[in-house]
């Protein structure tokens, strides 16, 4: 029995860890894994690396080997700049390791694949040091990551069609710390400083499927639920205009946190022997997911907030995100028995409205480009890939946010990943 507790603690600890670092340069990652993202995320219709379990489960019957392990690091380092009238910042340089693991199988007929993974495929952080109007230098710090554990399952309906289906969990840990303006009720536009942090579960799944249309073409269809949390944690608060010196209260939080569902279509061709194109296009709703962020605080330690605002304290931060496409393309050659290179590019429209962009979540990349590279060693092969992810400014003339924080301000995002990873075959 010591060891099935053991192997349960250690996958805990790796989800615990991964929730505290899912960070991404556009909210979604591109890609999963050194192979998949060197060639651009493309991965819908391909079965030949762990992400696939994530990106679509179908694909594990198709793997030309009975078995695949996938381990893996991804580096995340990003460039962050803000400006208003107040500012010109950067945001605190702190790289950020992703580690991912998977485990697939295939059925001796090749009818049969299942598998088991841990993934980290959203997240946003951001960290300021600015200087605030009303409340002078202050903090601006925030963290959003999620993390998957799934179990999957495929089946190989005949020569050419595949499905595959996974059900897990997913984890999720959210944070704001600093200047925050209450967004709605009777005290709209009061200021405050807010440190707020939550965790929570929900169950997921996502469903596909593969069809060979040619010997040489392969198309692929993936569907991945929303991951919808009620994030249990603490929150802290320096509240202004309730007296005439700031009334400090913790509180008991509860956050309203939802990540996307998506809808993907790709195509696998193979050009020849050697060299392969793939094409990924996906939907992301987020127009559901992040219209709002709703926030409820309960049990506060100092009494006069219960007297003046009642026992639970309810705010709705507006987001109306856009629902978003993002286009994936990538080529991978094999130029030796041993070696395979890869190149990608990266494209996903910006879902931030002006409106309501801040420097908490400052997701306006718009573009990508990477490159792969694999050494086959025997059953294994070292997976090694780069991706630069950029994008136009963005800039914020009058916020419809409450308080005017935000007005007349200017975000730039630009991220670095350096991805790492050994995969087994046999």
């Amino acid at each position: 029995m010591k060891k099935p507790i053991t192997v349960g603690f250690g996958v805990l600890g790796l989800v615990a860890w991964m929730v505290g670092a899912a960070l991404a340069d556009g909210v979604m990652r591109d890609g999963l894994g050194a192979i998949s993202s060197g060639r651009g995320g493309a991965n819908i219709a391909f079965a030949d690396n762990a992400s696939v379990l994530l990106d679509n489960p179908a694909g594990m019957s198709a793997m030309e080997s009975c078995g695949l392990i996938g381990l893996g690091v991804d580096l995340l380092m990003t460039d962050l700049n803000y400006q208003d009238p107040e500012n010109s910042v950067d945001a605190k340089f702190h790289p950020m390791p992703l580690p991912e693991v998977a485990l697939m199988r295939r059925s001796c007929d090749g009818r049969w694949g299942y598998g088991l993974g841990v993934f980290a495929p959203a997240g946003f952080s951001a960290e300021y040091d600015m200087s605030h109007p009303l409340l002078g230098d202050r903090l601006y710090k925030s963290i959003g990551g999620l993390v998957k554990v799934l179990p999957g399952l495929s089946y190989r309906l005949t020569d050419r069609l595949a499905i595959g289906a996974t059900f897990g969990v997913a984890v999720s840990h959210a944070e704001i710390e600093g200047p925050y303006f209450v967004q709605t009720g009777p005290f709209r536009g009061a200021p405050c400083v807010l440190d707020l942090q939550g965790t929570g579960a929900a169950p997921v799944y996502s469903l596909g499927l593969q069809y060979q249309l040619t010997e040489r073409t392969t198309m692929g269809l993936a569907y991945q639920s929303a991951s919808r949390f009620e994030l249990h944690g603490s929150a802290s608060t320096d509240i202004y205009g309730l007296a005439p010196l700031p009334v400090s209260s913790r509180f008991d939080a509860e956050v309203d946190l939802e990540w996307p569902r998506s809808l993907g279509l790709g195509l696998k061709h193979e050009l020849s022997g050697d060299r392969r194109l793939g094409v990924d296009v996906i939907w992301f709703d987020w127009s559901d997911a992040f219209d709002s962020i709703d926030m409820r605080f309960a049990d506060a330690t100092n009494p006069l907030v219960p007297a003046v605002l009642g026992q639970t304290v309810t705010d709705s931060l507006p987001l109306d995100w856009e629902d978003s496409i993002s286009v994936r393309i990538g080529y991978e050659q094999a130029i030796s028995p041993c070696a395979v290179v890869r190149a990608g590019y990266v494209y996903h429209g910006n879902p931030i409205p002006t409106a309501t962009l801040t420097p908490y979540i400052p997701a306006v990349v718009e573009h990508g480009v990477s490159a792969g590279f694999s050494r086959i060693l025997g059953q294994w092969s070292v997976d090694l890939a780069y991706q630069y992810s950029f994008g136009d400014h963005q800039e914020v003339a009058l916020s419809s946010l409450a308080g005017g924080d935000f007005n007349y301000s200017r975000v730039e995002a630009h991220a670095h990943w350096l991805l790492l990873g050994f995969t087994r075959r046999y």
